[in-house]
């Protein structure tokens, strides 16, 4: 052999490119002298090479070390070098074989590049043509490696595109109802843990509630179900299943509740007011966050997340849209142990990012829904109450005649009935008294008239049933949701229980949640917040109706609840007249009072 230093030759890699990581070339030969020139001679090259004596030594080092090339040879003190190639291959398929032996039988050779040797060189060998071989060989292996790998990356492109592109079809052809949501949900937590995915071992998803309050686990995929997932990807990989019958696939296979990581997720629960924790700040931050032995940038993970996964290394990718934090992802390596690196973590905001429009989609088509269920309640109301609204706006304009009768009758008449009561006092003529008599009794009639008309609603005595106050509350202040969604009016119903119930008149009782109701909206023209609150004392109900609007003056507040007395241009203020003496033959008060910030407060106190 020459002197390794003046063969030194340029290849197509640098030296140190052949090996990765930590792999090594393993020389086995039972001539020492030979092992420990080829050693030398490699490791010259930068190329880390061990050595073994015999079949034995080179079975026990095969298990602590990756070997990427192993120059064999034949006759060996325990056995023979031409079997071995088999048992090398079937072990690792990679590793790559080259016989150096003495035997120069062509048969030989043969057998061995049948077994799955790659090339074949008897000694003595000079180092030139050897160093070539080995450089070959181990460029062959590189490029068959980095082709696989590239193929696998192709594929795993592939299988992206057409799982996003299927989402995002199946998101714009159609509102997702809570079980779509489920099933792209799922889909997605999959193919974070699909091979052809992104090759994860578990994926948990978390949400907020809807108050916002809490961070919940949602659905996981893991251990417990990585041979149907396996199976389910190999189908989706060969048949090129459509989105479609993607989630056909995954509800056939079914991933059980009872499992492990639905048992762990369903266990996760984070409160958003704990702004420290490892969870909430990922979310609120809007950033992912690499935990790998316990520790990431922002310091060390919650104990008990850990405790809960049972890993300490994993990664959070939150969810989110432009106007709110929806929640998290959380994958991790559990069965594998696999390093989680700065691809990984992208790949998974790529899925996470699909995951938070499917969730986005979804919250716009609930938000729809609650919307058209308001618009049918409220259609199905006014068609319902059109006679009620008919007779609300009835006593309006009686109310508006009866204040101007008042205005322009009333004193008139005093005026002519107190004159014609003088004069009966002073004349003496039977014919005259008869006419001013007739004038007084007129007069008397006409100022009657005028008092039934400021009592324009005839007394009835009411009618008590036992009635559910929600709904009766929601229908009266359902004829007033165009108005209130015009001017910007939110509205909320508070109670104590959604199944309260009262004795009550509820014809009588919807009048007065009509006349306050309308009142409140009408107070608040440039919008504001209408709140009914009912609370049960004792044997009492106290039914507060609040707005926001522009209030009463102190000076007015008096004076409130008499028949046609008023603060508005085009009112006369008969409503709360009509609500108070309803109330008050329920054996109820009312009180009328400024809210301390704007606005004003009616309070009905009624027996319950």
């Amino acid at each position: 052999m020459c002197d390794p230093d003046s063969l030194k030759s340029a290849g197509v890699l640098d030296d140190d490119a052949y090996l990765e990581g930590d792999e090594v070339i393993l020389a086995v030969d039972d001539f020492v002298q030979i092992a420990d020139i080829i050693k030398a001679y490699l490791q010259h090259r930068s190329l880390k090479t061990l050595t073994a004596g015999s079949v034995a030594e080179f079975r026990q080092m095969l298990k602590h070390e990756r070997a990427a090339l192993v120059l064999l040879d034949i006759n060996l003190p325990d056995g023979n070098g031409v079997d071995l190639i088999s048992e090398i291959k079937a072990a690792d398929p990679d590793t790559a074989v080259i016989m150096l032996s003495g035997v120069t039988d062509l048969q030989t050779a043969l057998k061995c590049i049948r077994r799955g040797a790659d090339d074949y060189l008897t000694k003595p060998v000079q180092f030139e043509p050897f160093w070539e071989t080995v450089r070959k060989v181990l460029e062959k292996r590189r490029l068959k490696i980095s082709n696989r790998r590239y193929q696998q990356q192709i594929e795993q492109a592939n299988f992206r595109l057409r799982l996003m592109h299927g989402l995002a079809m199946r998101m714009n052809t159609a509102y997702l109802s809570m079980t779509a949501l489920d099933e792209i949900l799922r889909a997605i937590l999959v193919g974070i843990t699909a091979k052809e995915g992104l090759g994860f071992n578990r994926a948990f998803l978390a949400l907020f509630d809807d108050s916002g309050q809490t961070l919940e686990g949602r659905l996981a995929i893991g251990p417990s179900c990585r041979e149907d997932a396996g199976r389910i990807w190999q189908e989706i990989s060969s048949r090129e299943l459509g989105f479609q019958d993607l989630i056909e696939s995954i509800r056939r296979h079914g991933f059980h509740e009872d499992s492990e990581v639905n048992r762990i997720v369903r266990a996760l629960r984070v409160s958003a007011a704990d702004t420290e924790h490892l969870l909430i700040r990922s979310a609120a931050e809007r950033r992912s966050v690499n935990v790998s032995k316990g520790a990431c940038g922002c310091g060390p993970a919650p104990l008990e997340l850990m405790g809960l996964l049972e890993e300490d290394s994993f990664v959070v990718a939150p969810l989110y849209s432009q106007n709110a934090s929806l929640g998290v992802i959380i994958a991790d390596n559990f069965v594998t142990e696999k390093f989680i690196d700065d691809e990984a973590v992208k790949a998974l905001e790529s899925f996470a990012s699909q995951a938070s429009l499917a969730i986005e989609h979804w919250r716009m088509y609930m938000r729809m829904e609650r919307k058209i269920k308001e618009l049918e309640a409220v259609t199905e109301e006014l068609e319902k109450n059109k006679d009620l609204l008919v007779e609300a706006e009835r006593y309006a304009a009686v109310g508006q005649v009866a204040a101007q009768l008042a205005h322009n009758i009333r004193n008139p008449v005093t005026a002519i009935g107190g004159t014609a009561r003088l004069l009966t006092r002073k004349i003496e003529d039977a014919q005259q008294l008869n006419f001013l008599s007739m004038m007084v009794k007129e007069a008397v009639k006409i100022e009657q008239t005028l008092e039934d008309l400021l009592n324009f609603v005839d007394k009835v005595t009411p009618v008590t049933e036992t009635v559910m106050l929600y709904p009766l509350l929601m229908k009266s202040m359902m004829l007033f949701y165009p108005a209130m969604q015009k001017q910007g009016v939110e509205y909320e119903v508070f109670l104590p229980d959604p199944q309260f119930s009262c004795e009550i008149d509820p014809r009588q009782m919807k009048r007065v949640f009509v006349h306050l109701i309308r009142n409140a909206v009408e107070a608040m023209e440039q919008g504001g917040r209408l709140e009914i609150k009912v609370t049960a004392e004792g044997g009492l109900m106290h039914v507060a109706v609040l707005d926001s609007g522009i209030g009463i003056a102190e000076a007015d507040l008096l004076r409130a609840a008499d028949p046609f007395y008023t603060t508005k241009t085009a009112g006369t203020g008969v409503g709360l007249a009509l609500v108070e003496r309803i109330v008050r033959d329920h054996g109820g008060s009312m009180i009328i009072r400024r809210r301390r910030g704007g606005g004003t407060e009616v309070i009905l106190t009624l027996p319950k």
